[in-house]
């Protein structure tokens, strides 16, 4: 009678500190930022976080700035899946020594990339177009589409951050002097489009973009190597600076895309911060990914289902077993009720 007393007093011991645990999580605010890549990102964690993790989680609408100010000086959102922080890393790196907040993990694992490009078709058949040297010495390849005494090198939009960039590294590696014009696309759309206008027919391209993208995830592109290596210091104080007199070549370094929690949350639900900390994307499969919810014009929310299902062995290395079954039952669930 004794032993099954203990017995019993141990199992409802262990059934309250799992409900204990379970009701930690509580409600969780999720920031579900204004770009595809940041709302796919915000609607996986929800997901997870609701059927993995017990929790009550729900999406918060979310941009940089106000977010990451928000959660600093509000305690709210509780997360911030996919957060940019050079973008205010100064106030983030300070909410950090405060105790307000915290870095949960790396979000993109190649971080946001930007470079100059060429369609993966032309390194094929001349493996040295994908250096800059390759370029300037087939500058003709590159036909200005008004122009037929100039080469075109496309851009970024004006009024756009990457404006100054582009133009400071097209001056600081001299392209005028091997016959390139700076073309202005216009826009986003003009920019993609003339990506797609040159993969559709098979043409040469050289220009600006930046991953991850949903176009970078429907055209294969091969980022152009400089030659010159990652000067981090003279990309911020001069490539990105309109008063840049002396530029000088430099690759674009990679922005650090993180997780953001706020401290609270961090210590009420230590079991989702193991998870923040494991969970990340490359650049490759967020491209693809982006694709697919554009070709399919799905949102965030329909996506998680097409990538729960489709990329197992990437968010199974997130949790442990038991909060897999527990997820794989849930998606079984909704795809069983959508049908």
């Amino acid at each position: 009678m004794k032993k099954l007393l203990t017995s019993s007093l141990l199992l409802a011991s262990a059934t309250f500190s799992m409900s204990a645990s379970a009701s930690e999580c509580g409600t969780v605010t999720i920031a579900d930022m204004n770009w595809n890549s940041a709302t796919l990102i915000a609607n996986i964690d929800r997901f997870i976080l609701e059927h993995g993790y017990d929790c009550d989680a729900e999406l918060v609408p979310g941009d940089t700035m106000p977010t990451g100010v928000a959660m600093i000086e509000k305690g709210q959102p509780d997360i911030a899946p996919e957060f940019w922080s050079n973008s205010m890393k100064d106030a983030l790196d300070k909410g950090v020594a405060e105790g307000r907040i915290r870095y949960a993990g790396v979000t993109l694992t190649d971080g946001g990339q930007e470079g100059f490009w060429v369609p993966e078709y032309m390194v094929k058949k001349d493996p040295t177009l994908a250096t800059i040297e390759g370029i300037k010495a087939n500058a003709k390849l590159f036909k200005h589409p008004e122009d037929p005494e100039k080469s075109a090198f496309m851009g970024c939009p004006a009024g756009w951050n990457c404006q100054i960039s582009t133009s400071n590294l097209f001056e600081a590696m001299n392209f005028s002097a091997s016959g390139f014009d700076l073309i202005d696309p216009g826009s986003g759309a003009g920019l993609s489009g003339s990506i797609a206008k040159a993969y559709e027919r098979e043409e040469a391209w050289f220009g600006y973009y930046w991953a991850p993208t949903a176009v970078l995830g429907k055209y294969k592109m091969v980022m152009v190597d400089f030659g010159s290596g990652t000067d981090e210091k003279h990309f911020q104080e001069c490539i990105t600076q309109n008063d840049c007199l002396t530029p000088k070549p430099t690759m674009y370094p990679p922005a650090p895309v993180e997780s953001v929690v706020t401290e609270e949350f961090a210590k009420r639900a230590p079991e989702v911060m193991e998870y923040l900390g494991n969970r990340s994307f490359g650049n490759a499969q967020m491209n693809e990914l982006l694709a697919w919810m554009e070709d399919q014009q799905a949102d965030g929310e329909y996506t998680v289902e097409h990538f729960l299902t489709n990329y197992e062995t990437t968010w199974m290395k997130w949790v442990d077993a038991p909060t897999a079954t527990k997820i794989k039952e849930a998606l079984a669930s909704t795809i069983s009720f959508t049908f």
